[in-house]
């Protein structure tokens, strides 16, 4: 269809009443009442309209996405395959065939022997518009294969199992699963978590190979509703792992993995506002907390009496330890000082003895890679920097020495002396310096346009790692910065608290404040700003652009959480209970309440000029249902007041993620750098 203007939705009078007062929300239509089913014919016409008048106004842009994917997919090796890794009696790797959207899985015996391909995504993707695998697992004697996939963006997986042997796919079939699967008894049960019909995770359960779903046994079942539960295995095997929690509170229990209807061992009893996760050596269990100290300890207890803690690694201002992993050996230590990764290696029964990892650059990303094996004398690790591309490391625990395996290779070419990186640090409002990382290539003529991402949220911090898309900008005079605000946890758990409840809006006054203080040094100017953040990364940009409409050129906002008061008060939305610790619960709080509703974008959006904006949402998301930005940008084209671009796309077909293929994920990127350089006004 060819629109001659925007499309606009109708405004259907709507209003609620909490704590007396009354809110009134004229798009609440277009949630549909059948969701996650969407049939209702108006609704499906209005976002096909606004999905027509993105294509529209994009058409004229569109030898520029080709030429942005062009590049893209030029910095990648189409035909690739990942550095084999042992796993008991095979290695195990993945390949990318040329041209490829998925990936193939492969092993062969370490004996020798064939390779053997083990899962075809290729073939299991083939005439879908979406794909994903969520789960693989190989069962401990090799023979058995158990996945799961969804082929829709609604993030339900149906499992299945493959016979290795003879390439059998066996009758057992689970849907709706969300999370892992673990393979108990001897390889005869798989454990898996179902999703219920909100979406959640609450209980564990049992299928034994061979037999009807109904005979499935519950391990166990949450009933707090804000709580959700995922099952692994310890690192030796032998214990099957039961956690539940949600953002700031758990709980763990321990089943022999060869018998998993045994009677389940608690290891804490929950404490709200205690998160804990745990892991076992013969009759030792190792606990990182944060008890005692927010930013966590390390203490380890006898399995017969948990509770009786001693400690290995005391809690401390200056040190975040983010989690740790045991082997057969030795066991090692992950950890953050000012936001910089370090990682340890340290010894049973020397528990001084402290052997640190070494890295080259000041400024990178690093962490354990995939280490399957229980008995090992080297580690796989990973590392990158803002300016190194990925490398995938061996570090020889006893000769503390390192060997690259293998380093990201570009075909197209890349030249890293032609780019620089900084870690800035820039005060905001309160005094508080917040981090910023920064890219950028050295012959670049300053004061120019400036691509500013941003997240905050979930104690998720954001590393400052490569990107070979990022490089279409920056090789056309942008610097690429991230803003380490608080709400992650980039600099540790206070980080993390300090954005959060009621201190919600220092998260997007960190942003606006970093903003300013780039151009403040010189690297970009007012109005010349691209900024893009996702999910609650988009409640961030919302914010940001109703409180400082005039720093922000172009504006991207992927799947954004912007309807926090209405999702926040509605207790049957997949994720709703569980986020209360995060956002405050403003069905019973009033305070919460009045404080959401004033920060939350989709409220707070009034008549005034708002810079160009580029949405994107997912129909079968059910992480931010559609709705949220659908009816986010009907209130925009209502109350703004400019003629600045407004494009809302829905994929119809995908979910939270966007497209699922390699390279169609790629133009969907190459799309919104396109209107980023279109809304700037700057050439290539």
């Amino acid at each position: 269809m060819t629109l001659a203007t925007p499309p606009v939705a109708p405004k259907k009078p709507h209003v609620e009443s909490h704590h007396g007062i009354e809110i009134s929300d004229d798009y609440a239509w277009l949630r549909d009442p059948g969701y996650p089913e969407v049939t209702d014919p108006q609704v499906l016409a209005h976002l096909k309209a606004e999905n027509a008048w993105f294509e529209q106004r994009m058409a004229p842009q569109q030898g520029r996405i080709d030429t942005l994917f062009k590049e893209m997919r030029g910095r990648i090796k189409e035909a690739d395959k990942s550095v084999p890794q042992k796993d008991g009696d095979y290695l195990y790797w993945i390949e990318f065939e040329q041209g490829a959207e998925y990936k193939k899985w492969w092993r062969r015996p370490v004996a020798g022997g064939p390779d053997q391909l083990i899962l075809d995504e290729v073939a299991l993707a083939a005439g879908k518009e979406y794909f994903r695998l969520e789960a693989l697992s190989v069962s401990h004697g090799g023979r058995l294969l158990a996945w799961s996939f969804d082929d829709n963006g609604s993030e339900r997986y149906t499992a299945r199992i493959t016979d290795l042997a003879s390439g059998e796919l066996l009758a057992d079939e689970i849907p709706g699963t969300l999370g892992s699967l673990v393979w108990v008894a001897g390889d005869k049960g798989i454990v898996y978590t179902p999703a219920n019909e909100q979406w959640r995770t609450d209980r564990a359960c049992l299928h034994w190979l061979g037999r009807p779903l109904a005979e499935d046994a519950e391990l166990y079942r949450e009933a707090d509703e804000g709580f959700r539960v995922s099952a692994g295995l310890s690192a030796n095997e032998e214990w099957l792992i039961l956690s539940c929690g949600d953002h700031e509170t758990s709980e763990a229990r321990l089943v022999p993995a060869a018998d998993p209807l045994a009677p389940a061992q608690l290891i804490w009893p929950r404490r709200s506002g205690v998160e804990y996760d745990v892991d076992v050596v013969e009759d030792i269990v190792f606990i990182h907390a944060n008890d005692t100290h927010e930013n966590f300890s390390i203490v380890y207890a006898p399995l017969a009496e948990p509770t009786v803690t001693a400690p290995l690694i005391e809690g401390s201002d200056d040190v975040y330890l983010t989690g740790f992993e045991l082997f057969q050996d030795f066991w090692v230590v992950e950890s953050r000082v000012r936001g910089l990764d370090h990682i340890e290696v340290r010894y049973y029964g020397e528990f001084d003895r402290v052997e640190p990892i070494q890295f080259p650059e000041a400024s990178y990303v690093a962490g354990l890679g995939d280490n399957p094996e229980w008995a090992v004398s080297t580690l796989r690790l990973s590392y990158e920097s803002m300016v190194s591309p990925a490398s995938v490391l061996e570090y020889d625990v006893s000769a503390r020495s390192m060997t690259t395996l293998k380093v990201q290779e570009i075909p197209s070419g890349y030249d890293a002396s032609l780019y620089t990186t900084e870690r800035l640090e820039i005060a905001v409002r309160d005094g508080t310096r917040v981090p910023v990382s920064v890219v950028y290539r050295r012959d670049r003529i300053a004061p120019g346009p400036l691509y500013l991402y941003g997240y905050g949220a979930y104690g998720i911090a954001i590393d400052p790692g490569f990107s070979t898309a990022r490089l279409s900008l920056v090789d056309r005079g942008f610097a690429y910065a991230i803003a380490h605000i608080r709400g992650g946890d980039d600099l540790g758990r206070a980080w993390y608290k300090a954005g959060k409840l009621e201190r919600r809006t220092n998260t997007f006054t960190d942003f606006v404040d970093v903003a300013r203080g780039l151009i403040e040094r010189g690297l970009t100017r007012a109005g010349h700003i691209a900024i893009s953040g996702g999910s609650a990364g988009g409640e961030l940009i919302g914010a940001a652009i109703n409180s400082d409409p005039g720093l922000w050129g172009a504006v991207v906002a992927h799947v954004p959480f912007v309807d926090v008061l209405n999702t926040m008060l509605d207790a049957s939305l997949p994720l709703t209970p569980g986020e209360w610790p995060e956002w405050g619960n403003p069905i019973e709080d009033q305070a919460a309440f009045e404080l959401i509703r004033s920060y939350s974008p989709y409220d707070q959006v009034k008549a005034q000029a708002y810079p160009p904006l580029l949405v994107t949402a997912g129909l079968n998301d059910p992480r931010v249902t559609y709705w949220e930005p659908a009816k986010w940008v009907a209130k925009l084209r209502e109350l703004k007041t400019d003629q600045n671009e407004l494009l809302l796309k829905t994929n119809m077909g995908a979910g939270h993620g966007g497209k699922s293929g390699r390279f169609e994920s790629l133009r969907e990127t190459a799309e919104e750098f396109a209107f980023v350089l279109w809304q700037l006004g700057v050439e290539g």
